[in-house]
């Protein structure tokens, strides 16, 4: 049954569907509409249903009423060509609907407009399809094409022969033209007018002045430069990629012209083909050249040949050769160039950003041919070779790729290619101190051009070190260690490769990519080898070998080198140096622990002799293993000490964090750890906040907030949460979704506070997070915290037989220091399933909970909480309550006072709601 009232109105559909709405009006079928249209027949089936949902209409009978009520134009489904004055089209027009409705619109309101473009860009069709729905609207139509004429002078002729006037005796063409027009009311189209435009110029005025009642379109490369004309800048084809598959005008050409070719696009190939389009900048004709090399090359072979698009897209001979190939097209365009004009094209080329004419006029400075290099700019954007894009700091230049290529190719062929290239690379140099995103995007251009330039590999060596050191300060740790990677190959001796090479692993660690520094590691190890430093290719031959044993969850992979093998070739090039020697001290302590994992000698040991040697980052790599060793022996308080130790000897390194790389990050995320195994929640989300500052973690959301996603789930700051949970995402996804099982408890937080909200879509998705973040051979089950959450949620929603028989694992058999972080937790909960499930084992989990719980205040409360709660003690189940809402543990005060079940109840029901919890069970 058809719904008495449509949930939209036709206004409010695209142009796409309204064109395909009007072929559903006219009975067509989806294969009829689809030939029309050049689309894909699946793609109407895709419109067809979009219209459905929008309307609230149930079948096809429904959409052909509402297409006999929507009466829009619809540009690409009819062209009228009056009194035959138009050319016919050889293909059909595309997409372009609301460009056509502007178009219009401006010619209602001003009697001279010229489409402005680059050659390419579809001016000539864009105006031919807006002639076309001016029926009625403007009077006769009058086309003209100027591409034939090469004279200013036979501009007026060429619009008398238009009008079919010939010639008349004692008048000139101009005088009979205007003679002609005086009385009539029309639109006349001047194509392609930016080689004649003092011509066009000097007849369009008089045919203003003297016809009141005409009006001219023009399309040109340039703007007539006259005070009544009104310019129409022609865009690029519209292009959506933001959805599961490509969409707009631009794509759409794409398909059709594929189509015309014999290729059909298959599933999914639409959100390539936008991508495509995009790198083409919307250019019409690119679109259409491209897609004519499909069946040739498919989609994989035009993705890669992209970066050299002018010799790919190349058409066959034509009547008009401006548009057989996009280098025609451009020839064109740069014939009409003045030489200083030509000039300042190419050597712009070399700006890979928007540029200011500053900075044009900086890398120009006494660089003939001579001309005041702004107005030069502007004369190339009059040319529609430059864009302008406004920006908070003035007007920028923005020059599409496809004239990028082209002046580079002229740069080249006029032997400039190294004067422009060496200018741009000491411009690049100039400005990197002068941060911005702009600086950032402008770089890597120097570069990549400096590496094929032995004479500029030193002055790339310097831009490399300084844009790296900018990346990292500026939160970007990922480009820090592309760019110190990049200065150790244009480095010009293995010393300096050596420097970039340790601090590009500083920032593969920072980054949590242990393995990428395990690699740089022992490239830098390499370099002082060759260079004699014997002791430094052994200090990071042992950090190689660290990383391997001490960072399971930061090291991707499992092609690792032996960290024995490692350690044995370090102790060789040592010579007794005392930074080297500590460094194989803190390895040698973690290699023990597989040994002995609860003997302290080997950590104590290393954090003495990195003491000796000055060494602060090697006694904060041994202090984590004593702090690691702790934890597995129990002794929660004592490694929280040690944590905390570590995070006040590193404090320093905020101030230059570089000198730092893990150890900074890794002593505040371990000591809000040992925090929150110790019950200290207000000092565990203090320390988690220092994470988050971290300057180098401004875009790596996911690293800054991981352990803050863990305390403010324990604590009940759930508003808190969610945002840092976003964060979280974001990041995660930015990064690549890379497997770092060190944040696994981050996703698994996330997951339980979704499931004690009730948001079960949430908490699965979440739980698969943690399965994707998940180290491979390192099980969520053996660090316990994935237990202990779950069993948070299935003890929240009286679950309490499921938590129980989840928890079958003594809290004493948590033996491990990633198990043992979480004892005290796990030990609460476990002796909580008990009680509620109402188990014969109740008692005896209580009797060993407690001594379990003894150093966090939290867990202890909760084990009184339920040996109160067996014996019927509201009193004791108070002050349990009142012990947890000091320690900041809202959630579980709020649950306490519920499972009270007294007059306080009430207050623990508000409490819950208020922090989004579901209601108990």
């Amino acid at each position: 049954m058809v719904n008495a009232q449509p949930a939209a109105r036709t206004a409010d559909i695209s142009d796409r569907e309204a064109e395909v709405l009007a072929g559903v009006g006219e009975h067509l079928t989806n294969a009829e509409i689809a030939g029309r249209l050049y689309i894909s027949v699946r793609t109407v089936e895709s419109h067809i249903s979009s219209m459905l949902r929008k309307f609230g209409v149930n079948d096809r009978r429904a959409l052909v009423r509402l297409a006999a009520a929507d009466r829009r134009p619809a540009a690409g489904l009819e062209v009228r060509k009056p009194g035959g004055t138009l050319p016919a089209p050889l293909t059909p027009f595309v997409g372009r609907t609301a460009e056509v409705r502007a178009l219009l619109a401006t010619l209602a309101e001003h009697r001279l407009v010229t489409a402005v473009g680059p050659g390419g860009i579809g001016k000539t069709r864009l105006a031919l399809a807006t002639a076309g729905q001016t029926e009625g609207r403007f009077g006769d139509l009058w086309y003209v094409d100027l591409v034939p004429i090469s004279d200013d002078a036979m501009v007026a002729p060429a619009v008398t022969d238009a009008l079919g006037l010939g010639e008349q005796q004692g008048r000139s063409p101009q005088e009979a033209a205007l003679a002609w027009l005086a009385d009539r009311e029309g639109l006349l189209l001047l194509d392609n007018c930016e080689h004649l435009a003092d011509g066009v110029v000097m007849l369009v005025e008089r045919i203003l002045t003297v016809c009141p009642r005409v009006r001219v379109l023009a399309t040109s490369r340039a703007r007539l430069l006259v005070p009544h004309e009104q310019v129409f800048p022609v865009p690029g084809m519209a292009i959506d990629d933001s959805g599961a598959d490509g969409d707009g005008d631009a794509v759409d050409l794409f398909e059709a012209r594929a189509l015309a070719a014999g290729t059909t696009l298959g599933l999914g190939d639409r959100r390539r083909v936008a991508a495509i389009c995009r790198a083409l900048d919307g250019v019409a004709l690119a679109i259409e050249l491209a897609a004519a090399r499909l069946p040739a090359l498919g989609l994989d072979g035009l993705q890669a040949a992209l970066a050299d698009r002018l010799d790919l897209l190349t058409g066959g001979r034509r009547l008009d050769d401006r548009h057989r190939s996009l280098r025609s097209a451009l020839d064109w365009s740069h014939a009409l160039l003045s030489t200083p004009e030509q000039a300042v094209l190419r050597r712009v080329s070399v700006f890979a950003a928007p540029f200011t004419a500053e900075a044009a006029a900086a890398l120009l400075s006494d660089w003939p041919p001579a001309g005041s290099v702004p107005t030069v700019l502007a004369g190339l954007a009059d040319h529609s070779l430059l864009t302008t894009v406004p920006a908070a700091d003035g007007t920028r230049y923005r020059m599409l790729e496809t004239i990028r290529q082209y002046g580079a190719e002229r740069l080249l062929r006029a032997d400039e290619h190294f004067e422009a290239g060496i200018r741009h690379l000491r411009w690049c140099l100039a400005q990197a101190e002068e941060w911005s995103d702009r600086i950032l995007e402008e770089i890597p251009s120097a570069l990549d051009w400096a590496a094929t330039e032995p004479e500029a590999r030193a002055e790339g060596h310097r831009l490399a070190l300084v844009m790296a050191e900018l990346c990292f300060l500026h939160g970007r740790p990922g480009e820090a260690q592309r760019r110190y990677e990049q200065a150790a190959v244009l480095a010009a001796d293995d010393t300096a490769a050596a420097d970039a090479l340790a601090k590009a692993a500083t920032a593969a660690e920072i980054r949590h990519f242990g393995g990428e520094a395990i690699r740089l590691h022992r490239a830098c190890a390499d370099a002082a080898r060759r260079t004699g430093a014997r002791a430094s290719a052994a200090y990071h031959l042992a950090q190689a070998a660290e990383l391997i044993k001490r960072g399971p969850g930061l090291v991707q992979g499992t092609d690792l080198p032996d960290p024995a093998a490692l350690l044995a070739e370090a102790a060789l090039l040592a010579d007794g140096d005392p930074s080297a020697l500590a460094r194989i001290a803190v390895v040698e302590a973690y290699l023990y622990s597989d040994l002995d994992p609860h003997d302290l000698g080997p950590a104590e040991r290393a954090v003495a002799l990195s003491r000796q040697a000055g060494d602060p980052l090697a006694e904060s790599a041994g202090l984590d293993q004593l702090t690691s060793v702790q934890l597995a022996r129990g002794e929660i308080r004592a490694a929280a000490d040690s944590a905390l130790r570590r995070a006040e000897l590193v404090a320093p390194y905020r101030q230059r964090p570089l000198d730092a790389g893990m150890e900074l990050f890794d002593a505040y995320q371990m000591a809000a750890e040992c925090a929150t195994a110790a019950g200290d929640l207000a000092g565990a989300r203090r320390l988690a906040e220092q994470v988050h500052d971290l300057p180098f973690y401004q875009e790596e959301g996911h690293l800054a907030t991981s352990r803050l996603l863990v305390v403010t789930a324990l604590t009940g700051d759930w508003d808190d949460h969610a945002v840092f949970a976003e964060r979280f995402r974001q990041g995660w996804e930015h990064a690549g979704r890379p497997r770092a099982g060190n944040l696994s408890r981050a996703p698994y937080a996330a997951a339980a506070v979704c499931g004690l909200r009730g948001d079960d879509a949430g908490r699965q998705w979440w739980l698969s997070v943690v399965e994707a973040i998940a180290t491979p051979g390192l099980p969520i089950a053996r660090i316990r915290h994935g237990a202990f959450f779950d069993a948070l949620v299935l003890l929240h929603h009286g679950r309490a037989d499921e938590a129980l028989a989840l928890l079958t694992t003594p809290p004493e058999d948590l033996r491990a220091w990633y198990s043992g972080m979480w004892r005290t937790w796990y030990a609460a909960v476990w002796a909580e399933s008990a009680v509620l499930a109402g188990d014969a084992s109740a008692e005896d989990r209580l009797r060993r909970a407690r001594p379990e719980t003894a150093d966090n205040p939290v867990a202890a409360a909760i084990v009184e909480r339920c040996v109160a709660l067996a014996a019927g003690d509201r009193k004791t189940m108070l002050a349990a309550a009142d012990r947890l809402l000091v320690a900041g543990c809202r959630y579980q005060w709020a649950r306490t006072l519920v499972l009270a079940d007294g007059p306080e109840r009430e207050q623990g029901v508000e409490a819950l709601a208020a922090i989004g919890a579901a209601p108990m069970k």
